[in-house]
């Protein structure tokens, strides 16, 4: 059995010592999602509790392990400071100093299900061996959830390979630890360095590989805030390195303390990061992408953006709630099941979840289907029917639209469709294209409306300031309400922010509020729309590059600089 399956209720508890890796929640192992979805208890640090947090239960118990702001220690080395906090994250009790291993033992009584997290891999870890070693003594059960060592998963981040086909020897060292003995027999050999250490330390590090035999001009990177969207890496030589950050304005800096992780000796020359930095080159890398749309609906469009290398913040701007009279609703799902219906058409995933809640209420599931045809505009609203088991009979061949919809839409025929009557449930302010069209058709319409659309309440004012100041790299406007509702909310994105719209008529609007637009998607779908936007990147990244200039964020412009329109 495996040891995070064990039944609850065991005396001493079980404590799994998990690897979560350098930063990306994406290097996650399947064990350890595992042992996440099973904890009673999380322990580590803020920043690593952040990295497996998606992955827990509801209820779960978070421990923080970060070093005492009035002291500055870290676990294992003085006391760190003990705050535990439920699944809403506010802290319970009063904090309390304790030494992690004793945190670690305390959680883990009564039978509880303790994770122990730490950053990388628990191998390298430098004081969970010394938490293992007290479970072993107090008869506790653990076991160990390897992760990607940071050593090891940021160099491949930064497309810096550390072994070739010859063979070359890869060596790590700590360069808070190092000692005499160690930067001597790595500053003697020829193979690969991987120095874990601080921005501010840097130099002092390849100054002592220098003075322990290594040539100054010894290619080197260095890579900060590595696997994760804030990445940033810097090529230099053991001799230029610390003129480099200068001259790139690092250092010095009030962040010096950040670690990072440098890679000396040939394979991690310039020439070939070039080619084999993948990470960094994504077409949106780093770019904080506002999606203006309801949460259910950006959830996807997000997940696309995050494989661009974006930061996507969604801001909800519309609310869907339930209409004002239930009754018009009841009655066509009521219809639905007793025949009344030959066809039902869902123009958005609104309309499909609002009618599977109605037949939720009433004890249906999608077999109330049967015999009736379906149709769906578009390509979420069609997923969001296979999801509840119904698979469309009918979806536009071309344009994802009311308008694309009726051009495949069979006229009525008596002959061969035994009922002329369709059921439209849509929004309240939805438009009369649709139904004016089947009417048109020869079909009856029961036009019904099944949820209303709201604005969403204004998100917080950081949000708001960062819309109006152009903390955004870009916006994603996939309709015309959500351009009227953004501006309503929160105010107007700045001048420097890429503007991206849907569609003509959503673009139309975007210009009308004195928006200036940048990219439209080739066809109306949430996925071509950032799409679209990736391929801006790309041509924004070549044109900075073929003209020498280092490649920016569109945030990271001068405030007030003009934009040029892209067609």
């Amino acid at each position: 059995m495996s040891p995070t399956t064990l039944p609850a209720g065991l005396e001493h508890g079980h404590v799994t010592f998990l690897g979560a890796g350098p930063g990306d929640p994406g290097l996650l192992t399947l064990r350890a999602v595992e042992a996440l979805a099973n904890a009673d208890v999380v322990v580590g640090e803020h920043d690593v509790l952040d990295v497996v947090r998606a992955h827990t239960r509801a209820g779960v118990a978070w421990m923080s392990t970060d070093p005492d702001p009035s002291t500055g220690t870290y676990p294992g080395v003085g006391t760190p400071q003990l705050t535990v906090v439920d699944s809403e994250s506010t802290t319970v009790g009063v904090p309390a100093l304790r030494d992690v291993t004793h945190l670690v033992m305390e959680a883990v009584r009564g039978g509880k299900r303790v994770v122990r997290a730490v950053p990388g891999d628990p191998g390298l870890d430098a004081h969970a061996a010394e938490e293992m070693l007290a479970c072993a003594a107090e008869g506790v059960p653990f076991e160990v959830v390897p992760g990607v060592a940071t050593a090891v998963g940021v160099p491949a981040y930064a497309g810096v390979p550390l072994r070739d086909a010859q063979g070359v020897d890869v060596r790590f060292v700590d360069a808070r630890t190092a000692s005499d003995r160690c930067w001597t027999e790595v500053g003697a050999s020829d193979g690969t360095v991987v120095v874990s250490t601080t921005l501010d330390s840097v130099a002092a590090a390849a100054g002592e590989l220098v003075a322990a035999g290594r040539k100054p001009d010894t290619p080197l990177t260095v890579t900060v805030a590595g696997t994760t969207t804030r990445q940033r890496t810097w090529s230099a030589t053991l001799g230029s390195i610390a003129q480099t950050l200068k001259q790139a304005k690092v250092l010095p800096s009030p962040e010096g303390g950040r670690p990072v992780i440098a890679v000396v000796g040939e394979r991690s020359a310039a020439a070939q990061r070039d080619q084999l930095s993948w990470f960094e080159n994504k077409p949106l890398f780093g770019w904080k992408v506002l999606v203006p749309r309801t949460k259910e609906q950006a959830a996807s469009l997000s997940d696309q953006l995050r494989s661009y290398g974006a930061v996507p913040h969604e801001v909800p701007t519309i609310a869907v709630e339930p209409p004002r009279t239930p009754q018009q609703m009841e009655r066509a799902v009521k219809g639905l099941v007793t025949g009344r219906y030959e066809w039902i058409a869902f123009t958005s995933v609104n309309a499909v979840k609002a009618v599977r809640e109605k037949f939720e209420e009433y004890g249906l599931d999608a077999r109330a289907f049967a015999g009736i045809k379906v149709a769906a505009v578009g390509e979420q609203t069609a997923r969001a029917l296979v999801e509840f088991g119904v698979k469309p009979d009918l979806v536009p061949s071309g344009e994802q639209s009311a308008a694309g919809l009726l051009e495949d839409w069979p006229p009525y025929d008596p002959v061969f469709d035994p009922i002329d009557r369709v059921f439209l449930p849509r929004a309240d302010i939805a438009t009369e294209t649709l139904v004016a069209g089947l009417i048109e058709l020869g079909w009856e319409v029961d036009d019904v409306t099944a949820y209303r659309t709201v604005r969403a309440s204004p998100p917080p004012a950081e949000t708001r300031e960062a819309i109006k100041g152009g903390g955004f790299d870009a916006v994603l406007f996939t309709s015309s309400s959500t351009v009227r509702n953004l501006v309503g909310i929160a105010g107007k994105p700045h001048n420097v922010t890429v503007i991206a719209c849907i569609g003509p008529a959503t673009a139309k609007t975007a210009e009308e509020h004195g928006l200036r637009v940048d990219v439209m998607a080739p066809e109306p779908s949430v996925h071509k729309l950032a799409e679209a936007l990736a391929d801006f990147g790309l041509k924004r990244r070549a044109t900075a590059l073929a003209a020498g200039d280092p490649v920016t964020r569109p945030s990271e412009r001068r405030p007030g600089a003009r934009r040029r329109r892209t067609t």
